[in-house]
């Protein structure tokens, strides 16, 4: 196998697009749309497009960032896992200090947008990069990284509110509080698909951690992520539209617990991915009710 060092980045720009996971979108998608909920909930339905634009591409930056350090994080696990034996860090593709250099990049990228917004967002942009930075070294230390991950995949609706409102009303903790609990329920499907391979060689995992309780405790969460967003729907007066995306939400939650009811690797995984689903459900029927009412 050719060594990273040995071949001029620019020939190697298949295996960085790999290691962004810009060939794999679904978490750039999982992050967008609770982004997206949470700028159509501060400007009470379109955003100002300048604001809109920022945040997509603040996403596609953010997301890609906390993939490469994910990565980076996970370069002497990944070769012993059978779901990331081929990431270009494990394979030797893109080399350590590649990957470093491009996590600062596409940080410093997302930075310079949020200079394009205000004070109140550029104070709550160092937390949102300390999470996106921190999570991937979590699960050596805790059975809970899945907590940060969704700490971090939520941050951006506190810096929406931010740049739309230039505040910070206390009913965006609910949409925080759902999607840091619906993250913690789709990750931990995800991670049962690693389940096997964590425990080999030590890793830490809400999956690892709740065992053979599982499916119960992701269903409680997604409960919990309906009960919360229902709350943040009626605290910020929303209406039929918006209840029928929780509602078809809802029903995607007992597809996933069909899926993973006898917990194997490929199911656990469509369970996962299906929550793309979820998360545009319940943003279609947000702008809905905003546009029709």
């Amino acid at each position: 196998m050719t060594s990273a060092i040995d071949t001029p980045w620019y020939q190697r720009l298949p295996a960085f697009i790999r290691l962004m996971r810009l060939n794999r979108p679904i978490g750039t998608w999982l992050l967008m749309w609770p982004t997206l909920w949470a700028l159509w909930f501060a400007a009470g339905g379109l955003p100002d497009l300048d604001v809109l634009v920022i945040f997509v591409l603040g996403v596609i930056f953010m997301r890609a960032a906390g993939c490469v350090i994910n990565d980076f994080a996970d370069r002497n696990f990944d070769g012993h896992v059978e779901r990331t034996t081929n990431r270009p860090l494990a394979t030797g593709e893109v080399s350590a200090r590649e990957a470093i250099v491009l996590f600062m990049l596409l940080s410093l990228a997302a930075f310079v947008l949020v200079l394009f917004t205000n004070p109140l967002t550029l104070m709550l942009t160092p937390a949102g990069l300390a999470l996106a930075a921190c999570y991937p070294f979590m699960k050596r230390y805790t059975h809970f990284p899945q907590v940060v991950l969704g700490a971090a995949f939520s941050w951006a609706i506190p810096m929406a509110f931010a740049a739309q409102t230039n505040s910070l009303p206390p009913a965006l903790w609910l949409i925080f509080a759902a999607n840091l609990v619906w993250t913690v329920a789709y990750d931990t499907a995800y991670a049962m698909e690693d389940r096997p391979d964590d425990l080999k060689i030590g890793i830490k995992s809400t999956a690892v951690f709740f065992g053979n309780y599982d499916r119960l405790i992701i269903g409680l969460l997604q409960a919990c992520t309906l009960l919360l967003l229902t709350t943040a729907g009626l605290a910020f007066e929303r209406g039929i539209y918006f209840f029928l995306g929780l509602a078809l939400m809802a029903g995607l939650f007992v597809w996933q617990q069909w899926l993973i009811r006898d917990r194997q690797r490929g199911p656990c995984l469509l369970a996962f991915l299906n929550n793309h689903y979820a998360g545009m459900l319940v943003f279609l029927g947000l702008a809905l009710d905003y546009l029709l009412r």
